[in-house]
């Protein structure tokens, strides 16, 4: 595996991909990898070369958020690609994707489902996450990008970006890699204590829980929001919000017989925000 840090190397490595034949699949993180990431940057390589960039975004975290103390650790991360197969990881600075630096720079933004959700409570962050995503995108200008489904409302918002910039790169939908007891799993996990940490797939259980109830035909959508709400705070978590939503477009849900929802919370347990969500309905 190639470790490059500027547009020039991974740009060039690409075109020798490409004279060669061969597909480029794109799998953007901000480091800390896990087994979840490493089971993207695998579906990835079954279509051909894999590129894992690895940045910690500075743009999607607002001031006090996790951003100085957000776990860093390249060489462990490098170790778990190169087990997993892959063929370059890109490592830029913040010189090499911002390099007019953060002060007057070029914002991509999807309005409406950017503050929706988990925008209405990080007013900056998704403006952030299309930003960088967008940047990734042309400096390594890949064929296909996976993102995880954990991240629904980011997945949903990104392949929005992607069909109205034109970008012409495939959006792939990685699956929840889930812990045996259905926590799923994420770089945040480790701020959990250890108690925290028995309480916290509580969370999965609980969307699981209000998925069940949809497929067995209740349509009071508000109620059981609340009700998921409540016994998540009743468990003790801090809920952002539980929402119903249609799964394609996180427009509000239809009050129908059939259709395909899907059911996201966003939660904090002590100083760790847990987001995960549940498909649920015809199709899921």
């Amino acid at each position: 595996m190639r470790i490059v840090t500027t547009k020039a190397e991974v740009r060039a490595q690409v075109r020798r991909w490409r004279g060669a034949g061969e597909k480029v699949t794109l799998v953007p993180t901000m480091g800390a990898l896990h087994k979840a990431h490493m089971d993207l940057a695998r579906l990835a390589g079954a279509g051909g070369r894999v590129i894992v960039s690895i940045f910690v975004n500075p743009t999607q975290f607002a001031p006090g958020e996790d951003f100085e103390r957000y776990p860093r650790n390249l060489d462990a991360d490098a170790d778990l690609l190169r087990e997993a197969g892959v063929d370059l990881l890109f490592a830029p600075g913040q010189e090499d994707v911002y390099p007019r630096g953060l002060d007057d720079l070029t914002r991509v933004e999807v309005p409406g489902l950017s503050a929706d959700l988990c925008g209405a409570h990080r007013p900056t962050h998704f403006a952030g996450v299309t930003s960088v995503v967008a940047r990734l995108l042309l400096l390594t200008l890949p064929d296909a990008v996976v993102f995880g489904r954990k991240d629904y409302q980011q997945l949903v918002i990104l392949r929005r970006m992607t069909e109205d910039l034109h970008i012409p790169v495939e959006v792939i939908e990685g699956p929840i890699t889930r812990e045996k007891d259905g926590l799923a799993m994420s770089s945040r996990n480790r701020y959990l204590t250890e108690a925290e940490r028995r309480t916290a797939p509580l969370l999965h259980a609980e969307l699981r829980r209000c998925a069940a109830r949809i497929e067995a035909g209740e349509r009071d959508f508000p109620g059981l929001e609340e009700d998921a709400a409540d016994r998540l705070a009743e468990a003790g978590f801090a809920p952002d919000y539980v929402a119903v939503r249609r799964a394609g477009d996180l427009g509000p849900p239809a009050v129908s017989p059939t259709g395909e929802w899907v059911v996201l919370a966003a939660a904090w347990l002590g100083s760790a925000r847990l987001i995960d969500n549940v498909v649920c309905g015809a199709g899921s």
